[in-house]
């Protein structure tokens, strides 16, 4: 039986986004390919969502998220009508494609970074510029300007890790006055630096970040996004169009109090980036050629570029980390960072693989 013709035609070669691996049996497992915070979420975020588990669960959560967005808004020192808040930075990102980037011209984004980005393109059936970086992974910016509808830059950059400058990302909204720019800072926290302090000045600037990383959330599925009331306004008119209700009451609460005890995911953010420092150092000890990472994992080369056997010698180990097939990524592994006691079990387990 044919059962393609029951699809709508733009799905029959839709290639969906694949996550990295979720192994069922974790005794013994080194997890370190899915850029998972290694500590635990705040304590006050544990105890609000225990606490929002009761009778009220028989009721629609808060459509407008008001809590969290006013946290959110306090923490970057802005106002409520320049936060929006999704079900995951996924979510989000989902939303701005036909919010802002169905347009007659392409968007652009680099040809190495986050996989989704063209996963999306293909299901809102936007074009798209994949701008190539350089030889040594570094970004050319300047590419972006003026030519495009829209520009998308993760900041930091995955899988590389490597993250360009609030003077670069200016230079860049400067040069794009008439279309959406939109930084991915999934990985902030672990850099330190946003481009969020430039909302007030360019009204096509929008930040998205996740709750996922920084903030040890990754079950709980939240992320924001940040701009100028008009860009905020739009997302909201999309959602309302799709799912008036995206976050939940226990997210909501959970989110919210994780957002009030930023100080305790900025600790834990620090330890994972000290963390980052000694393993690179330990890496290229081995001969191993990493780049200079601003996110919760490094990309790194084995110096055969063996890449391909390393992962499944270490797979072996119990050790996950990930591999990435396309030309340019395939003699490299992200590795994301993990406490000190299992990356120092990763490095014993690369000098044993020699």
């Amino acid at each position: 039986m044919e059962t393609k013709k029951f699809l709508s035609s733009y799905l029959w070669d839709l290639e969906p986004y694949v996550p990295g691996y979720q192994p069922q049996n974790n005794e013994g497992l080194v997890k370190l390919n899915t850029n998972e915070n290694p500590y635990p979420p705040s304590p006050r975020a544990v105890e609000a969502m225990r606490s929002a588990i009761g009778e009220n669960l028989k009721l629609y959560p808060s459509f407008d998220c008001l809590s969290l967005r006013s946290a959110i808004a306090k923490m970057e020192g802005l106002s409520t009508e320049n936060v929006f808040v999704g079900n995951g930075s996924d979510e989000v990102l989902s939303l701005c494609f036909p919010a802002f980037f169905k347009q007659e011209k392409p968007i652009a984004f680099f040809d190495i970074t986050y996989a989704f980005y063209k996963v999306y393109c293909k299901f809102y059936q936007v074009e798209y510029d994949a701008i190539p970086l350089h030889s040594d992974y570094t970004a050319p910016l300047s590419a972006f300007h003026g030519q495009y509808g829209g520009v998308l830059i993760a900041n930091p950059n995955a899988p590389t890790g490597i993250a360009a400058s609030l003077r670069e990302i200016e230079e860049v909204l400067r040069n794009n006055p008439d279309c959406v720019v939109l930084i991915d800072e999934a990985y902030q926290m672990f850099w330190g630096h946003t481009a969020a302090g430039l909302i007030e000045t360019y009204p096509n600037l929008l930040v998205v970040r996740t709750l996922s990383k920084g903030y040890s959330l990754a079950g709980l599925r939240a992320a924001f996004a940040l701009g100028q009331p008009h860009l905020i306004q739009a997302l909201i008119n999309m959602r309302d169009s799709f799912n008036s209700y995206n976050l939940d009451a226990i997210a909501l609460a959970g989110a919210t109090a994780a957002v009030e005890d930023t100080p305790y995911a900025v600790a834990n953010a620090k330890k994972v980036m000290a963390t980052r420092e000694w393993f690179t150092e330990g890496l290229s000890g081995l001969g191993y050629q990493t780049l200079p990472s601003a996110a919760n994992f490094v990309f790194t080369r084995p110096p055969r570029g063996d890449a391909q056997q390393v992962f499944e010698a270490l797979a072996q180990r119990n050790i996950h980390v990930r591999h990435f097939t396309a030309p340019r990524t395939a003699e490299w592994l992200r590795i994301s960072i993990g406490t000190q006691e299992e990356m120092e079990r990763v490095l014993a387990a690369l000098t044993e693989i020699g």
